[in-house]
């Protein structure tokens, strides 16, 4: 063999040896690539796996909120339907219609009705209604021994109180042209009723009755 001939095999081998560890290195290479992103979707995969069922946690417990306050809601409903304190509630003074008339029985006295406004149904307390007469609050005493019980008012029923301005056997007195009116002490809406003027001292007056009659105010 001569030289030139062995100078291009040997050209040759080394070109083919080069070639074959670039395809080795591309391979090796590729087959990193590979790996790596298998790598990479098993961790995604892997890391989806976990969110969802987290996921679906936290939507069942925003279900759960949902359902509770749906309860709470129901419940408050309920218990404003439930609600029946206005029912037998005591009657104050701004839940009734009054009126004064005077009565010459007796020696002359008032009359006080009253009734209930429409759409109200109350209670009145039993005892002493209050009356005082005029701004200088000359109070009625009783007119009699026992105190009255309690009265149911509705629709057009009517109670009636007689009031005697001057029950003393004496000429003084304090002339007044108001009676000042409540159901009970301490009621926030005593009311002005308009009445002839009158010469008071030791005024007295009856409970409240149903029959206009038994509340003449008569004293001894």
């Amino acid at each position: 063999m001569n030289r030139r001939l062995r100078t291009a095999l040997v050209v040759s081998a080394a070109l083919s040896a080069g070639l074959l560890m670039t395809a080795c290195d591309n391979g090796s290479t590729d087959a990193a690539g590979t790996e790596s992103a298998a790598s990479s979707t098993s961790a995604g995969a892997a890391a989806g796996a976990t969110a969802t069922p987290t996921a679906a946690q936290s939507g069942g417990t925003g279900g759960s909120g949902g359902e509770t306050e749906g309860q709470s809601s129901s419940s408050e409903g309920d218990s404003g339907a439930a609600d029946k304190s206005g029912y037998g509630q005591s009657c104050g003074t701004n839940d009734l219609q009054w009126s004064a008339e005077s009565k010459t029985q007796a020696g002359g006295y008032y009359q006080v009705s009253v009734k209930a406004k429409s759409g109200i149904t109350c209670v009145l307390p039993a005892g002493l209604p209050v009356f005082a007469f005029g701004s200088g609050g000359t109070q009625a005493g009783p007119a009699e021994q026992v105190a009255g019980e309690e009265i149911t008012l509705s629709g057009g029923k009517t109670v009636y109180a007689g009031v005697n301005p001057k029950t003393s056997d004496s000429d003084s007195g304090v002339e007044y042209s108001t009676i000042i009116a409540s159901v009970s002490e301490g009621d926030p809406h005593p009311v002005s009723l308009d009445i002839d003027s009158a010469v008071v001292d030791e005024p007295v007056a009856t409970n409240w009755h149903t029959d206009p009659a038994d509340a003449v105010p008569f004293t001894s």
